[in-house]
């Protein structure tokens, strides 16, 4: 398989978001003086090539000229069932998988189906946007449950405050596994008391595994329902190939839930808006990646580490400046409180004058202050045209 990841493809004009509408959201609310030479490292979209697979098995459904009404075939179920018993040992029964269009709109629709307006929603921050976003759009409370730094600096729970908030009489409650901003995989004793505190209080665990491919070497993604007690939990999890593959144009994922009950109301649900599976096309990609896409997601994984590497090296050498290395996702979390500057200071300073745009620390939650985002899923030399840009920014 020829794989190529330090090749640069012009996606400017491509109607990327990453790339061509990434202005219009940084443009007023941080007073850009000049748009023109940004290098956006913001969104979680790599500027890899999809794996060849993709595209030639996409070739050939379209050498059919008929794209009538069609259904996810055995052949893609037993795949992605392959896949994940595979690489993370989990045995998905193929009854359980409820295909979607993407995980943010999957969590929507569990969010609407087993809670109602004004229900608490709990979640642990900083943590991806859409968990808080999506659930005040459905007119849920959130209820904030900051997570803790441990003395390597990395995310844990504080289990007594989780379980105080629980009190509260929460409904359901959103796991990021692996974390996003963070990049932590989270332990299989964290997992177990995540659960055990979930059964307690009759609590849905919704659980987000969409960056759970993409772990370094040393750490293992756990999947939530395989640990010691989940069979007794509520528990419904979020995977999709999008994050792992780059294909989030061909919006595909599934919501597992193993659960006759909870999947009968999902199914309603789903029913209840007309919403259909993956189109012809998501089809045939996905189950080509979920067939023979590890030796390319391995070579990825093995390249942006390398990325991380370069970028923990150089920024690490400025004055108020500490990169926390993620256990997973190509995401890696900035903290600058070092360095005494606001947020707004240090935007301004990124997009005006160092030319870069990376996400800030509070669109993760008031939790994330004072600390950055960037993706490094993209060539080398881009990381090295990124770090260069970050250095001039504080000079």
């Amino acid at each position: 398989m020829t794989i190529q990841f330090d090749e640069i493809y012009e996606r400017r004009n491509t109607n990327s978001l990453k790339w061509d509408k990434f202005k219009e959201r940084f443009r007023a609310k941080y007073r850009v003086e000049d748009d023109s030479d940004i290098l956006p490292m913001w969104v979680a979209d790599m500027d890899f090539a999809v794996p060849q697979i993709v595209i030639d098995a996409i070739k050939e459904r379209l050498n059919h000229p008929i794209f009538g009404y069609s259904y996810i075939s055995d052949e893609c179920k037993e795949a992605i069932q392959q896949w994940y018993k595979r690489r993370h040992n989990w045995h998905i029964n193929k009854d359980a998988l409820i295909f979607h269009s993407g995980v943010v709109p999957a969590i929507a629709t569990i969010i609407e189906t087993f809670t109602e307006p004004g229900d608490k929603i709990c979640i642990s921050t900083p943590v991806y946007a859409p968990f808080f976003s999506i659930p005040k759009a459905l007119n849920r409370q959130i209820i904030e449950c900051d997570l803790v730094e441990s003395k390597e600096h990395i995310y844990e729970y504080d289990f007594e405050q989780l379980e105080e908030a629980f009190k509260k009489g929460v409904k359901a409650y959103i796991l990021c596994s692996p974390h996003n901003p963070a990049g932590v995989v989270w332990s299989k004793d964290t997992l177990k008391k995540l659960i055990q505190l979930c059964i307690k209080y009759d609590v849905l665990l919704i659980s987000d595994e969409i960056h759970s491919d993409i772990v370094f070497e040393g750490h293992k993604h756990i999947p939530t329902m395989t640990v010691e007690g989940a069979e007794q939990a509520k528990i419904v999890a979020c995977i999709a190939p999008t994050k792992t593959f780059n294909l989030a144009g061909l919006h595909a994922a599934i919501i597992v839930a193993e659960n006759k009950q909870l999947r009968n109301a999902l199914i309603q649900n789903k029913m209840a808006h007309g919403l259909d599976d993956w189109n012809v096309l998501a089809a045939s990609g996905v189950q080509a990646v979920y067939e023979k896409g590890d030796e390319w997601l391995d070579r990825m994984i093995q390249y942006v580490s390398k990325n991380i590497d370069y970028l923990e090296q150089e920024l690490n050498k400025l004055d108020g400046i500490r990169i926390i290395r993620p256990h997973a996702t190509y995401l890696v979390w900035i903290d600058y409180r070092g360095t005494g500057l606001s947020e707004n200071e240090m935007m301004d300073r990124l997009i005006n004058k160092g030319k870069i745009a990376l996400e800030p620390g509070t669109k993760y939650s008031e939790a994330g202050r004072g600390f950055l985002r960037i993706n490094l899923a993209c060539p080398f030399e881009t990381v090295k045209d990124g770090v260069e840009r970050f250095k001039k920014a504080l000079l």
